[in-house]
């Protein structure tokens, strides 16, 4: 993709999700995602109302009326944006691929972030961790990562969360706030996540396509392992081909919520052809109470 192209699609998509952050997720995001604690800021003169709790004793001592502290949230955050660049995520059968899906939600995360002065950081992985973003504030910084969720090229197209949560708990020192981005389609993630969840506010974000759950009835077809590059001529219309697609599907789906949860980390489910505002929004919400 040429450079006129890339920076085309970049701003194509901090027009959008910039919107997102600015309107919608700026104040849910702020309510949901809580400082590390409250700061001394200043004393001043109590007031009808004030908690006598907060009186300094001290200053009211000294100029014999009474004085309170006063607290503020200490507010800086880090956010981490682990996305999933595996070979399945180039697969979409309605008008993006999952990647396309990732990549607008991983921008309008970190727009809503860095709205708030948060640090934000990108890690993209396969079976292998392909790149790694430190986390810093600022709009060109994030516009970095737009640039590289569109045009970065994997070097691996296999999948292993497991490795990319393991590479978080070693990078990460103090607590984050981290977002996992990928369709799951992996079971090797139980303890590492257990470890990460321990330590950080951990998202799993869950992006899918309908034809990753159930393939229609289309005969003999030739179908190619996005992660193995085989490719395979595959009856579906044979019954028990179809049934043990959706079986293993909905095992991995089950796995990740189960895995996700016994961990005290979060989870979204979106499919690509809905509404992922609604679907953070509601999490959100839902948190932030």
């Amino acid at each position: 993709m040429e450079t006129k192209e890339i920076l085309k699609k970049v701003r194509k998509i901090e027009i959008k999700t910039r919107r997102l952050s600015d309107h919608i997720f700026g104040g849910e995001y702020h309510s949901t995602f809580k400082g590390r604690g409250m700061t001394f800021s200043e004393v001043r003169q109590y007031q009808y109302g004030d908690d006598i709790r907060a009186i300094d004793w001290n200053v009211t001592a000294r100029y014999n009326e009474p004085y309170v502290k006063v607290f503020e949230e200490e507010r800086e955050l880090t956010m981490l944006l682990m996305v999933d660049i595996s070979g399945s995520e180039f697969f979409g059968t309605h008008q993006q691929y999952k990647r396309d899906t990732a990549t607008e939600i991983a921008a309008t995360l970190a727009f809503s972030a860095i709205q708030n002065n948060d640090k934000v950081g990108l890690m993209l992985f396969s079976d292998e961790i392909e790149l790694y973003i430190p986390p810093k504030k600022g709009k060109s910084h994030v516009l970095r990562i737009i640039r590289e969720l569109i045009e970065f090229k994997p070097k691996s197209k296999g999948t292993n969360i497991g490795e990319a949560f393991k590479f978080l708990s070693n990078v990460m020192k103090k607590k984050a706030i981290v977002f996992v981005l990928s369709d799951f389609m992996d079971d090797s993630y139980e303890q590492t996540l257990k470890i990460a969840g321990n330590k950080h506010d951990v998202t799993g974000i869950r992006i899918y396509d309908k034809h990753d759950e159930e393939i229609p009835n289309l005969g003999m077809v030739p179908m190619l392992d996005a992660e193995t590059g085989k490719v395979q001529l595959i009856n579906t219309g044979a019954k028990n081909v179809r049934t043990n697609y959706k079986a293993n599907a909905l095992r991995l789906f089950d796995f990740y919520q189960k895995t996700f949860s016994r961990s005290g980390a979060g989870t979204i489910n979106t499919r690509v052809d809905e509404d992922y505002v609604k679907k953070l929004l509601g999490y959100f919400k839902h948190k932030g109470n």
